[in-house]
């Protein structure tokens, strides 16, 4: 071999050495310490109940009014007589209309009661372990890192060896 080959033959050997050295391994780290990061996460729902509220009653009932202004009417032509026969006879069907109505009215309620549904929205915050930072211990030197999970007394680390230059 000439001397050009062997010094490009040794250039090449001498920059690989530190690939050909270089190493990965998985080994094993004390655990020190396990943390559970936390976070609060609201999560709203709808609460809803019937409530009965007061409603005014909107239909009043005109049947008693008829009838009692036909008796009225009836009854006041019968007590007067001559020109007083009509006004007598007006007189007793407004006092029959009144009292057919307050009688046909009277015994129901001017209220009445109405379910109504009310909500409203209320938060429910609840915990949510989103990781776990961990302190280990390898060849007497500690780290933290986040994992997703809790890793137990010891944990699986990858290890890469390679020269200082």
């Amino acid at each position: 071999m000439n001397t050009r080959a062997k010094l490009i033959a040794s250039l090449v050997c001498f920059f690989s050495l530190p690939a050909a050295y270089a190493a990965d391994f998985d080994d094993y780290a004390r655990v020190m310490s396990v943390t559970p990061q936390v976070e609060q996460v609201n999560y709203p729902q709808q609460e809803c109940h019937t409530e009965y509220v007061p409603v005014q009653r909107q239909q009043r009932g005109v049947g008693g009014s008829i009838v009692g202004g036909l008796a009225g009417g009836i009854i006041g032509n019968q007590v007067g007589g001559g020109s007083g026969r009509s006004v007598a006879t007006a007189a007793g069907a407004i006092a029959g209309a009144i009292v057919g109505d307050r009688m046909e009215n009277s015994e129901t309620p001017a209220t009445e009661s109405q379910p109504v549904n009310r909500c409203r929205t209320v938060d429910n915050w609840q915990s949510r372990t989103n990781g776990y930072a961990v302190t280990y211990e390898y060849h007497g030197h500690s780290y933290t890192s986040v994992m997703p999970y809790d890793p137990g007394e010891r944990m699986r680390v990858r290890v890469s060896v390679m020269p200082a230059r």
